[in-house]
């Protein structure tokens, strides 16, 4: 389901940003990981994001808060311990995660074996009514572990397994008063001022360029639109001139590693006769940009890599096809993704 072109340090994202009339919904997140097992990461990594903005990365190995952004340069020459600050944040979140990774370990008495610790934690603020959220919450190899109630000031825990937690969290009140202050007033101090100092690159717009992919003549045809920001964008094919449903494969859109973002959808031409591709089109539209980009079912417009057997020998022939799922496999292996939905944490598909 997820074509990666995304670096190591870009695994964690977790990608929102909501759009609806004139009010603008923004999001700080915070996504910090302990792994136990996992040769191909650190032990420890940490994310923050701003929507689909990436602003600060550390891991266990380089030991430092690292600024993705130009902008946030100028913050912090108004704000010249933000630095510090981020960095006192992702060493504290480290040790907390690595001592709650062991605990659980050793109360489930998992002795090896790979296991992922991942709390996902933030704040939306609407920027028209003044309405913040917090949240904080975990999950443990997989599955939601247990979530924080800021109404209640309690922790609620879905596995059985988080029990123990939950009667030890909720008993520490320092704490739980220290969440309701952090999520109702500094988690939306710093996020008001990130969208004050960024708000020239967030509220920019990019097209993107369009292109027809196909692996063989028999293959679904792909409309694949990369380059784009932001990510409030739809893409489909038409017939005729309205939307076409039958045999048409949506994929999702996915981050870019220079923060932008790409989308593709298949169209299966297996049952339409040559002379008809003439009546199909793809269609990008990007929102806030008044013109679509169409992009014409055209043969001669095709990008493939397949060769046909009459043209190569068949060891070089075998050698493409050997490389290219090589290369693939380089791209997909070792990597996995964390997804917030409405039901909590769940494994992305990398298929």
């Amino acid at each position: 389901m997820f074509t990666y072109h995304i670096n190591m340090k870009t695994l964690f994202m977790l990608l929102l940003f909501c759009h609806v009339a004139s009010t603008v919904k923004y999001s700080l997140k915070y996504f910090v990981t302990a792994t136990s097992g996992v040769t191909s990461l650190p032990e420890f990594v940490g994310l923050g994001m701003l929507d689909d903005v990436q602003l600060v990365y550390c891991d266990s190995n380089i030991k430092t808060a690292v600024l993705k952004q130009d902008w946030m340069r100028d913050l912090l020459k108004d704000n010249p311990h933000h630095i510090e600050w981020n960095l006192h944040k992702c060493l504290s979140e480290q040790h907390f995660l690595r001592a709650n990774l062991d605990g659980l370990k050793q109360r489930l008495n998992q002795t090896g074996g790979a296991h992922i610790l991942q709390r996902m934690e933030g704040c939306d603020w609407d920027d028209e009514t003044e309405v913040v959220i917090g949240f904080s919450q975990y999950g443990y190899d997989g599955e939601d572990f247990i979530v924080l109630d800021l109404q209640t000031l309690t922790w609620t825990a879905p596995r059985q397994q988080a029990f123990s937690t939950k009667r030890r969290w909720d008993a520490d009140k320092d704490r739980l008063e220290y969440e309701k202050y952090y999520y109702n007033y500094e988690c939306p101090h710093w996020l008001k001022t990130y969208v004050d100092y960024g708000r020239r690159s967030l509220q920019r717009t990019d097209l993107p360029s369009v292109s027809l992919l196909q692996k063989t003549p028999s293959s679904p045809v792909t409309c694949h639109a990369t380059g784009f920001y932001p990510d409030r964008a739809m893409m489909y094919w038409r017939k005729d001139g309205e939307k076409h449903h039958e045999d048409v494969d949506h994929g999702e859109i996915l981050p870019n590693h220079d923060g932008s973002f790409q989308i593709s959808v298949d169209l299966i031409l297996s049952s339409v006769a040559p002379e008809d591709w003439r009546r199909y089109d793809c269609v990008f539209h990007l929102s806030g940009v008044e013109d679509d980009i169409v992009t014409k079912l055209d043969k001669a417009q095709i990008m493939t890599n397949w060769v046909s057997p009459s043209e190569f020998p068949a060891g070089v022939v075998t050698g493409v096809v050997v490389g290219l799922l090589l290369l693939l496999a380089l791209c997909i292996a070792g990597l996995f993704i964390w997804r917030r939905n409405n039901n909590g944490f769940i494994p992305a598909n990398t298929e």
